[in-house]
């Protein structure tokens, strides 16, 4: 893409506002080179970006643009099609939102569009509850500020595909940004019945399908307001209905973090939205504190992601790991339908490549199938539906070591409202039990084996620093040793579909949709697996140990980090 032409092209066909803006960047080559030297390409059912102009970045002309691909899909189909649109808090979610109303009902396109912020939980739901043909969210989920995108969904409530994401791509390189793309004006298009405005109907439609995941509805109702509980939203859209659902559920003692309780687009109490990370919690801490709390929770901004922070014996708060909160309620959903006599004899649960294999010892001591799926919600969504398909498999619980869990089949992709009701659930049966999450994650690794996961985030933005990760996966693809500290016994890469057994010197075919992954399975059941992100200029190590105690584990992680800090340095600070 000729960046120069591309932005001169610009100049001349934008409004006025977004003229201005590009007037002031005419003397910033890089600036220019990252907005307009190549078009955002579809990630995980979507396009991400930095809020700006040009055809890299995220604006009204690029969401125009992937939203009339979507109209184009639709109407030569020749099908009656409607489209349910969410949007969360950041900056500009609900211009993008309207915007994509006006031209899905340009094209003749019935739009039912959310009169509020809703979780992204919610909008998988009203796909399926008003039967539409697709979902759309405008959100960039836990990203920085910067950062907005624009999420599409398929009728069955999960993110599209590979195959449907290709197909969108494909039509919006044909169509011409600034002469194709349809509009309307949004209160025409209301009088016409082509937008509908939609809420509370589907709410409550949703809160009580999430209540049908309660295991010990008696426990909560007599015992829910024997604990505190500190919540906080990041400034997001999960604040009404985790609240609701909490109080709802028994849960009358919960406390919400002042400073970061209302919705704004630009996170002013933390650098990123991120519900993994401890300094993200110092407020919502510092309120349980001295509200004398033992259960911290945050959620994301789309609240598919939660958090969970535990005060431990020694009064300190303790900020699990997405693998911990996995694990615990894993473990506490299948030995309560065991107990209970309510676990289904085709039960089965499922997890990402990347997430704990501790998940497996606990499957079998279940005699629970499990299955394993490429990185990405969207593949355990698929799951679901074939599940449901072909009836012989019920789907009880999924979850991703990225903070993302989904009890129950009313949504298709993670879901943190009902994952803070489980959780909030869990504590209170332990506490019953005089035990903390700590404490019963110490029962479980001796129960299961010591299990311990590190992941490692090295973010490179900008043109080059994405052809510094495809470098350093390119490298380990074509001469990795054959040990790392650990020795390697199988390769699975994810991008040939290919497994090879280095001990029986045996290759075989993986039966997973192709992706950029690279996986080497080391000795005593430990992990390296090598992804660049889909979705932000990142490329992540993760890393999987196991041990007989909790201090082989963990050694295991240090020589593992050694070899990722090595890769660095010779890659990364070298180059």
């Amino acid at each position: 893409m000729d960046y120069l032409k591309e932005y001169d092209n610009w100049i001349k066909n934008v409004n006025e506002d977004a003229k201005k803006h590009l007037e002031k960047i005419s003397k910033n080559n890089d600036e220019i080179i990252e907005s307009f030297s190549k078009h955002l390409e579809f990630g995980t059912a979507g396009i991400r970006g930095i809020i700006g102009y040009g055809p890299n970045r995220i604006n009204i002309y690029v969401v125009g643009q992937t939203v009339q691909a979507l109209a184009n899909i639709l109407n030569k189909s020749n099908k009656t099609s409607n489209v349910i649109i969410a949007f969360d808090s950041r900056n500009k979610s609900i211009e993008f939102a309207k915007h994509a109303a006006k031209v899905l009902a340009a094209n003749g396109i019935k739009v039912y569009l959310f009169n509020e912020i809703q979780p992204v939980p919610v909008l998988s739901f009203g796909i399926r509850y008003l039967k539409t043909s697709f979902g759309i969210v405008i959100t960039a989920s836990h990203n920085p500020s910067k950062y907005n995108g624009c999420k599409i969904y398929g009728s069955d409530g999960a993110q599209i595909g590979l195959e449907d994401a290709d197909l969108i791509f494909e039509e919006i390189k044909k169509i011409n940004i600034f002469e194709e793309i349809k509009n309307i004006d949004f209160e025409n298009a209301k009088n016409q019945g082509l937008i509908e405005i939609v809420g509370e109907e589907i709410e409550r439609a949703y809160l009580d399908a999430i209540k049908t995941q309660q295991i010990n509805k008696t426990l909560t109702k007599k015992y829910g307001e024997n604990i505190k509980i500190v919540y906080t939203p990041f400034h997001g859209s999960g604040n009404k209905l985790v609240r609701k659902i909490l109080y709802e559920t028994g849960f009358k003692n919960v406390m919400v973090v002042a400073e970061q309780e209302l919705p704004d687009g630009n996170f002013p109490t933390v650098k990123c939205p991120n519900p993994e990370y401890l300094e993200n919690f110092e407020l919502a801490i510092k309120l349980a504190k001295e509200k004398k709390t033992e259960l911290v929770i945050g959620t994301d901004p789309d609240s598919d992601r939660i958090g969970v922070v535990i005060l431990n014996k020694n009064e300190n708060y303790i900020l699990l790991t997405g693998n911990q909160v996995g694990i615990l309620l894993t473990e506490y959903i299948l030995s309560q339908g065991k107990k209970n006599e309510c676990l289904p004899d085709n039960a089965f649960i499922a997890k990402t490549i990347v997430t704990t294999n501790m998940i497996k010892k606990i499957a079998n001591f279940y005699n629970v199938k499990m299955y394993e799926t490429l990185t990405g919600f969207k593949f355990i969504g698929e799951l679901i539906k074939k599940s449901e398909k072909e009836q012989n498999e019920k789907f009880i619980f999924g979850f991703e070591e990225s903070y993302g869990y989904l009890a129950g089949t009313h949504s298709r992709d993670k879901d943190a409202i009902v994952a803070s009701m489980l959780i909030s659930e869990m504590v209170l049966y332990y506490k019953n039990k005089n035990l903390n999450l700590i404490e019963q994650l110490d029962k479980l690794y001796n129960k299961y084996g010591f299990y311990v996961e590190n992941t490692i985030s090295i973010t490179l933005e900008g043109i080059h620093g994405l052809e510094k990760i495809e470098n350093i996966i390119k490298k380990l693809r074509k001469n990795y040793p054959e040990n790392i500290g650990k020795k390697i016994c199988v390769v699975r890469d994810y991008l040939f579909s290919t497994q090879f057994d280095l001990i029986k010197n045996k290759e075989t075919k993986i039966n997973l949709p192709k992706s950029n992954v690279l996986y080497f399975e080391l000795e005593n059941d430990c992990s390296f697996i090598v992804r660049p992100s889909g979705t932000e200029p990142k490329i992540k190590f993760y890393l999987l140990a196991n041990g007989k105690t909790k201090k082989e584990a963990n050694e295991t992680i240090e020589i593992l980090k050694k070899f990722v800090k090595n890769i660095k340095e010779k890659e990364l600070e070298n180059n």
